[in-house]
């Protein structure tokens, strides 16, 4: 049985700037529960209940990566590079949670009307908006690399889209005294922020339930195995991400009666193509002579 992994090391967020972001949100969610209390504004509240779920998302995003980091044992041979993965349906099931219980209390506000402070509305708002773009700013580049920090940065991201919309709503309350705009305004930012947690949650969730990763075609890659020479079949496949970088792969690989030097110059064909056209970096191939009954794909 032949064995081939890499590594590849994404981790484009620094700890100082999880621990400034964090620091961010915890002082403007302080400062809008405040402003939210004193000026009567639901979506205020809101916005300071999303950057505290933020804080602790960006804590659990801190924990999950030094987690993930931890050399492997006996007891965890592939680590607890899952981690990240577990923190991230954490972070965004909570945030849906959230999400439809400021919608059925903003309902709630339509038939019992609450007059709002729109000036301090607007100048808490103001202070949201200004630490949700910085902390948005220094996460962005993880982002594109880890599912947990991606998870952290939807939730700066629709924060600062909410600050954004409050902002609006208190100019509303302060030149039109539309004051219905501050439970529209928390249904609109909700209903935005279900919207982006879903993808986060079925991709985390796939990732657990050790789905196939998306695009990839198995019988494209059926095809292509088969054609490197010295392969008469490959079967019972098996293919996987681990977490958010490692995709592996296993299989039984049906060679003629050769020695185990020829399967080895095959096995490295096999590694370098899954590596290069699929992007596959962890590689068990067990190969044999017409051993196997079965000799289906999966």
């Amino acid at each position: 049985m032949a064995h081939h992994h890499t590594h590849k090391k994404a981790r484009g967020t620094s700890e100082n700037a999880l621990f400034v972001t964090m620091g961010l949100n915890f002082g403007i969610t302080i400062a809008e529960a405040i402003g939210g209390f004193l000026s009567g504004s639901l979506s205020l509240l809101s916005d300071a209940m999303h950057n505290f779920t933020d804080g602790i998302a960006i804590i659990t995003t801190y924990l999950a990566i030094r987690l993930s980091q931890r050399p492997k044992t006996f007891k965890y041979t592939f680590g607890l590079k899952r981690a990240e993965i577990v923190a991230a349906v954490v972070n965004a099931s909570t945030l849906i949670i959230i999400s439809f219980f400021l919608i059925k209390e903003a309902l709630g506000r339509f038939s019992h009307p609450t007059p709002v402070a729109g000036t301090l509305m607007l100048g808490v708002a103001s202070l949201g908006l200004i630490a949700n773009a910085v902390g948005t700013l220094l996460l962005k580049r993880g982002a594109k690399d880890n599912i947990n920090i991606r998870a952290a940065y939807i939730h700066l991201l629709s924060d600062a889209v909410s600050s954004v919309a409050v902002i609006i709503g208190a100019l509303c309350i302060i030149f039109f005294r539309i004051y219905w705009i501050d439970p529209v305004l928390t249904i609109g930012i909700s209903l935005y922020i279900l919207r982006e947690t879903y993808a986060i949650v079925k991709e985390s969730v796939d990732v657990i339930m050790m789905s196939s990763p998306a695009g990839m075609d198995l019988q494209e890659l059926k095809e292509y195995v088969e054609e490197i020479p010295g392969v008469n079949n490959i079967h019972h496949v098996h293919v996987w991400k681990l977490n958010d970088n490692d995709i592996h792969f296993e299989a039984h690989i049906e060679v003629e009666n050769i020695s185990v030097s020829d399967t080895s110059l095959i096995q490295k064909k096999i590694e370098h193509g899954l590596q290069d056209k699929y992007g596959i970096n962890h590689t068990t191939l067990q190969f044999e002579c017409d051993t196997c009954d079965s000799k289906e794909m999966v």
